[in-house]
């Protein structure tokens, strides 16, 4: 076994492997391009372990794990499957003679239900630790607890060299390594796009790519461009602009999770040509795309955080941390001097925030509740997390989800809480999902359920009130908010089929809409029904977004890279009038799903039929049951502990 001498960790090899022998537990830090996550499992060969045990790394994201075990087994010169093996979720390549197996974290924690005192393996590398996911910081609660009871089991933590000295204080004051990168000077250029993000659109985003691409073009034709963007939609829309500029030599490759392998691979086998490689964070720290001189950063990812404001966990493009910008630019000093080109200008990189919220700080604690017990891992009051929430919050958590029918009087979780578990949206969302599945409803559902998890994308500025309201009114649903919002889904559908881009961007702007919100509903929504679909919940696929009398549709499979995404067909003319849902005490929201089953509902809209209606209201009251007022007069309501309560003047429902 040997480690290539040109990675920084070569130097401290002998080190970390007579560490690994001397401690159970070690930290090392390794800033990017040190050589950490291929060769740690290379050094624990060497020290010897392996031998009573599987090594496991874990990774955040399923293409890293994918990816860096084809590397480490071709360092190995051992066919993939055999050496290294690598499992993640619905595919894995694991072997009777495997001694190192790569999963995502996920795989790890769902092991722990099956073998909970992890015996399959004799050592553990938990690889980018300073992401702090939920999942990271469970599994370093869980080892905490599990160390004392598996003296045997050696656990290697790994991180950029971001506060490292917290983790070594989490298992006892471990020795903690430090691992230089490879770095070359990278040259900061401040390329800001001009104008409102919301009044450009992503065209903007797309053409300062653009120009950026060819300014670093004239500075070297040849060298490969890695580009940072939020997610996967915003990945296959920049593809789309910049092959249509035809560049000499060059080829435009995408890098995301759902990549067929052979088209993963391509990234990380250069050919003769020029490549721009569009990326998501996994880029960021996760996984090292060879060869790249340049970066440009759009300076945003997609985050999920819990809105105070609204009770709900949203979904949304955010600002990127300093430490994740430095990171992105970090990408490019490794083969040389590198250049990296933010969209973003310097008094806007100061005023961000040093580093990245762990994921539990920005997370409804319901929710990381709803994790913990789906996982088994105990309770959340005495679980060892770095940064441990108040007892108030945890009480709160466990006061909605007993609200919502997730657990029992005994703090257990019932069949409801495990199927929502399973969804990862806001716990009253993914109540009301669990409920609107039993019923038939699921259709509605979804569109409500995205549309509540993002910013409200009807804007009402105070200027000109009066006539957004007037705009809106064409969406309105003269009975149900909800129904408002079905009917804005199918409207923006309908437009999103028969207009240009520059033509749906006049619309949304003639109606009041943001663009921008729009399209980030249309993308939350395509990826529920992808997981609802994974889970069982939806019949065979048919068009985006189409709603029609039908029952139950989904997604179509992502349009390749290149090709137009096919937008929705045209939806039946909705019918309005629909029967408002009779009231109902509390214990019939709980049980209308046994109703449903009585009846034989056969799937209807719940615009065009009135028991459908009834059923996907029943289904949206098991999320908000707290939430039912009583009316006062004629604009005030009582709610729960006589709290006055009235309707928002922008509703359908406001007189």
């Amino acid at each position: 076994i040997s480690v290539p001498e040109e990675l920084p960790i070569a130097a401290k090899a002998e080190e970390i492997t007579a560490a690994i022998r001397a401690h159970q537990v070690v930290v090392i830090a390794g800033e990017t391009g040190s050589g950490k996550t291929t060769q740690l499992p290379k050094l624990c060969l060497a020290a010897g372990r392996g031998l009573t045990g599987l090594i496991g790394c874990t990774q955040p994201r399923r293409i890293a794990a994918k990816s860096i075990s084809r590397r480490v087994a071709e360092e190995l010169k051992s066919p993939l499957g055999q050496l290294v093996g690598f499992a993640v979720r619905f595919q894995d390549q694991i072997g009777e003679d495997t001694l190192v197996k790569f999963m995502t974290d996920g795989i790890l924690l769902a092991e722990t239900q099956s073998d909970r005192m992890l015996r399959r393996y004799d050592t553990l590398i938990i690889d980018e630790a300073h992401e702090r996911s939920l999942n990271i910081d469970f599994l370093l609660g869980y080892l905490k607890r599990l160390l004392p009871k598996r003296p045997d089991l050696k656990v290697i933590i790994t991180s950029a060299t971001i506060d490292t000295e917290r983790f070594a204080r989490h298992f006892g004051n471990a020795p903690v390594i430090s691992v230089e990168g490879r770095g070359y000077p990278v040259e900061m250029r401040w390329r800001p796009i001009e104008g409102d993000r919301e009044e450009r659109g992503d065209d903007g985003l797309y053409r300062s790519i653009a120009a950026a691409a060819e300014e670093l073009g004239r500075e070297d034709p040849r060298g490969d461009i890695l580009v940072f963007l939020p997610g996967e939609r915003e990945i296959r829309d920049a593809h789309k602009a910049l092959e249509q500029r035809r560049y000499a030599h060059t080829e435009v490759l995408p890098l995301y999770a759902r990549l067929s392998a052979a088209a993963q691979d391509a990234v990380f086998r250069p050919g003769a040509q020029r490549r721009i490689v569009l990326a998501t964070n996994v880029a960021e720290t996760s996984i090292t795309v060879p060869r790249i001189r340049f970066v440009i950063d759009s300076g945003i990812a997609r985050v999920n955080r819990y809105s105070q404001r609204a009770k709900v966990q949203r979904l949304q493009i955010e600002p990127i941390s300093q430490a994740s910008a430095n990171q992105r630019a970090g990408r490019c000093g490794r083969l040389s001097a590198g250049i990296a080109v933010r969209l973003y200008d310097e008094a806007d990189f100061q005023r961000r925030p040093a580093y990245t919220d762990p994921e539990l700080l920005r997370s409804s604690l319901a929710g990381v509740i709803l994790r913990m017990l789906d996982l088994d891992l105990g309770d959340p009051a005495s679980f060892p997390f770095l940064d441990p929430p108040s007892d108030r919050a945890l009480q709160d958590g466990f006061l909605l989800l007993r609200e919502v029918g997730a657990i029992d009087d005994g703090k257990k979780l019932t069949q409801v809480g495990r199927d929502m578990a399973k969804l990862p949206i806001d716990v009253r969302l993914a109540r009301a999902l669990v409920a609107a599945r039993d019923a038939r409803v699921l259709d509605e559902a979804l569109i409500i359920a995205s549309g509540l998890s993002i910013q409200d994308p009807r804007e009402r500025p105070p200027e000109v009130r009066g006539l957004a309201d007037a705009a809106h009114q064409v969406f309105v649903h003269e009975k149900s908010d909800f129904l408002t919002l079905v009917q804005l889904w199918q409207a923006y559908n309908h437009e999103h089929e028969e207009r240009t881009q520059s033509q749906l961007r006049d619309w949304c702007r003639a109606h009041f809409l943001s663009y921008l919100r729009m399209r980030e509903w249309r993308e939350l929504h395509r990826q529920l029904l992808l997981i609802v679909r994974e889970r069982g919940w939806a019949t065979p696929p048919t068009e985006v977004g189409h709603v029609g009398p039908k029952g139950l549709r989904d997604i179509e499979p992502a349009a390749p890279v290149g090709q137009k995404e096919r937008g929705p067909q045209r939806t039946q003319k909705t019918q309005r009038g629909a029967k408002a849902a009779s009231s109902q005490d509390r214990s019939s929201f709980a049980s209308f799903a046994s109703l449903a089953d009585k009846d034989a509902l056969q799937p209807e809209t719940a615009l065009t039929d009135p028991r459908a209606y009834e059923f996907l209201h029943r289904a949206l009251l098991t999320a908000f049951v707290t939430q039912v007022a009583r009316k006062d007069d004629k604009v005030k309501y009582r709610g729960p502990r006589s709290r006055a309560l009235q309707i928002f003047p922008g509703s359908g429902q406001f007189k």
